[in-house]
């Protein structure tokens, strides 16, 4: 009987290393994705906060820089409906803490924008037809998803629990984004969204990267790839070693000369001293005046709904206020894995075993 062995994760991607950097808006552009693909990992660009020209112009920035695979990053949520009475209430349950540091809050711009896939950006894709897709909250509308699968593109998406690991598949997933408690970026849950039309967020049903991952390879037949904690070669060989076909990294790349980490966010990731972390959601310094640790625990104690997802203009707020303590405290307002390790260039670090 003849044997078919399925290709590797590599393979399937087109790439030397089965190493993903994981899309991080806000600290990178296409000169990260850039260096990855080219150090034989796949580069990422995130591209839910990015205009389509803005988007037009990187994938031509990625395309004239290199011949190898890369992915680009988009959402699939359902865009929140506006609602001035909850808008108004967050402002309200904010307001001591603008009083108290001195800030205006009428001077304080709108945070950006996250769109879903669209068929207009499915337009400025097919011009590229980039070999990798990937997406979080779920997949795009079958349409939507057959037009990226009609230009060959590998198709990937997140899942935090083994249901959203067998909707993904079920759905048209070519390979499944293990994504643990300890990855840095949003959560993405997204299967009650999907079945009732309604964001719920249960914290118990989510688990570490290497809880889930086993589960996720046992429940389904595509490739797995492990994320969240994972930041030198020995987390990569854990994640191997538990049936994953491939990792992704983010944290580790944001001291890369690439990434357009801020100055002080590079300073605290360099330290990491006196700091806590606060799981999948920000690094606040610890003790004394915690502002962004107190304002932290005020959206705990209110988000009922996808409220910090919905209330994207509260954005701004949250940068004014972690600014303000950026200044006063030299600490950090950050969205760290739990797994970081520092390493400039964490493709080479994992091709050395280090």
């Amino acid at each position: 009987m003849t044997t078919h062995l399925q290709p590797s994760l590599s393979q399937r991607l087109g790439t030397l290393w089965p190493i993903i950097q994981a899309p991080m808006a806000g600290v990178q552009g296409s000169a990260m994705a850039v260096a990855v693909s080219n150090a034989g990992g796949l580069g990422s660009l995130p591209c839910a906060m990015l205009t389509l020209d803005v988007l037009r112009s990187g994938l031509q920035a990625i395309t004239s820089q290199t011949s190898q695979p890369y992915n680009v990053n988009f959402f699939c949520h359902t865009p929140p409906v506006p609602d001035t009475a909850r808008e108004a209430a967050w402002r309200a349950a904010l307001a001591p803490y603008y009083a108290q540091h001195g800030i205006n809050a009428a001077t304080i711009s709108a945070g950006a924008g996250r769109a879903p896939f669209t068929h207009e950006a499915a337009d400025v894709l097919e011009a590229f037809k980039p070999p990798v897709v990937s997406f979080h909250f779920g997949l795009p509308k079958p349409e939507l998803l057959a037009r990226v699968k009609a230009w060959g593109a590998v198709v990937l998406s997140s899942a935090t629990t083994v249901a959203e690991a067998r909707w993904l598949e079920a759905n048209g997933a070519d390979a499944v984004i293990a994504q643990g408690l300890e990855a840095g970026g949003h959560r993405a849950v997204f299967l009650a969204e999907h079945l009732t039309g309604n964001w719920t967020f249960d914290l118990s049903t989510q688990q570490g990267t290497f809880t889930l991952l086993p589960q996720i390879v046992a429940a389904v037949r595509c490739p797995v790839i492990a994320a969240g904690g994972i930041a030198d070669a020995a987390g990569v060989r854990a994640a191997m070693a538990l049936g994953a076909a491939g990792v992704q990294v983010g944290t580790a790349y944001l001291l890369c000369t690439e990434a357009t980490t801020s100055a002080v966010h590079r300073a605290a990731l360099q330290t990491l001293l006196g700091l806590t972390v606060r799981q999948g959601e920000a690094l606040a310094l610890a003790g004394g005046d915690d502002l962004l640790g107190r304002v932290l625990h005020l959206f705990d104690a209110q988000i009922q709904t996808a409220a910090l997802v919905a209330a994207q203009d509260l954005d701004g707020d949250l940068l004014t206020f972690a600014q303000k303590f950026l200044d006063a405290r030299a600490g950090a307002a950050l969205r760290p894995g739990t797994g970081f390790s520092h390493r400039h260039r964490w493709n080479s670090a994992f091709a050395s075993g280090s």
